[in-house]
């Protein structure tokens, strides 16, 4: 029997040919705190699309030196950047994966140790690293010395930024990348802005829905201008900031987010949680703890029709496809929420980092006619 797993879908003019998405992951590991893209990274991403997962997403690569979280992240700022990355690009695309890029900005959250290395979280600037901007001049809270002095954003730096991700969009499709995903979620710079949490602004990108999501929005269209029609656009975001006793960024300001993301002509919204501030907290964790805020927007968008068939989404329309994220680990379980309907696909992270070749067994644990074949190199094993 065919697994509606291992079904393709077709967003505007690209047919990923099943629903498992490899989840961006930070690897830390950018040699010179360049930016730039080393062997690592290439068997790293190269070894996912080798596994037979339909989309291979780049880690948060950012898309200025100030939006790096840490010193040794992946950066895509100018054309060296691009050319570091289109080895990388072209082999995921040999193996019949598509290739994707996260653009990112850390904003406030920016200029940290990697989660690995001893030592204060903060990179001081006097040890490479740098003021990190967001929203308003509130820091992320951390203890101590952790605590980093954060600058306000004025007009320029808005639109600064709105230019990185525009530039970046263009050297990304330089790369040879198929698919960019604008990261919105986990406390990071536009996620910052769509939080009342973060952003206390009085001013047009501050105070109401409107204003805190007006950088995303703009961003979107950017970057919608640059990209070929023929090719589809993801955003990630945060459904909700697990801070249910405050004014904070929740799942139905995110349903409403997606309808106005569709209009704008992106095509996929990849749903996580989270990340905006310590005292957040969770419902529950487990296998599948955050399916039901992708379940959500996806039953909204479908009673305002904006989430269609693939052929519909092919044509360019306003229809959004939506994956679910968090804790997803089995074959079975990934397949019931696809064939299910509960999402359209499935972003695995720490699954593949064990398991680089996660598609390539749940084919087989599936018994699924459609399931990706195992390389000619592999199939003595």
């Amino acid at each position: 029997m065919n697994a509606s797993l291992f079904e393709p879908l077709t967003l505007r003019e690209t047919t990923i040919p099943n629903r498992v998405i490899v989840s961006p992951m930070c690897q830390y590991s950018c040699d010179d705190r360049d930016g730039l893209a080393t062997d690592w990274h290439h068997v790293h991403l190269g070894s996912r699309a080798v596994g037979g997962a339909g989309v291979v997403i780049a880690e948060a690569t950012a898309v200025e030196p100030r939006g790096r979280i840490s010193p040794e992240d992946l950066g895509i700022w100018s054309q060296e950047h691009a050319d570091a990355l289109a080895p990388t690009a072209e082999f995921i695309r040999e193996q019949g994966s598509v290739p994707a890029i996260q653009l990112a900005h850390a904003g406030r959250k920016a200029s940290t140790r990697r989660p690995w290395e001893d030592g204060p979280r903060l990179v001081k600037e006097d040890e490479g690293g740098w003021t990190p901007k967001g929203p308003s001049d509130e820091p992320y809270p951390r203890d101590g010395a952790n605590t980093a002095p954060t600058e306000r954003m004025d007009q320029d730096d808005i639109e600064d930024v709105i230019d990185s991700f525009v530039d970046a969009a263009e050297y990304a499709l330089d790369a040879g990348f198929e698919v960019p995903e604008i990261h919105a979620a986990h406390g990071y710079l536009l996620h910052e802005f769509l939080s009342p949490v973060s952003n206390d602004r009085d001013d047009a990108y501050g105070g109401d829905f409107e204003g805190r999501t007006k950088l995303l929005r703009e961003v979107c269209e950017g970057v919608r201008e640059v990209w070929p029609d023929g090719k589809p656009i993801f955003v990630r975001i945060s459904a909700t900031d697990w801070l249910r006793d405050r004014d904070s960024w929740d799942v139905a300001q995110s349903a409403r987010l997606a309808s106005e993301l569709g209009e704008i002509g992106v095509d996929f919204l990849d749903v996580s949680s989270g990340g905006i501030h310590p005292d957040q907290e969770l419902p529950r964790t487990g296998p599948g703890y955050q399916v039901q805020y992708a379940e959500t927007i996806r039953e909204t968008l479908a009673a305002e029709d904006q989430t269609l068939s693939g052929d519909e989404l092919a044509a360019g329309s306003d229809g959004i496809a939506v994956g679910t994220v968090g804790g997803i680990t089995d074959a079975t379980h990934a397949e019931a929420l696809v064939g299910n309907e509960r999402a359209d696909a499935v972003l695995l992270a720490r699954e593949h980092l064990r398991d680089p070749y996660f598609t390539l067994h749940a084919g087989r644990e599936l018994d699924a006619e459609n399931a990706p074949e195992w390389p000619d190199q592999y199939k003595r094993a």
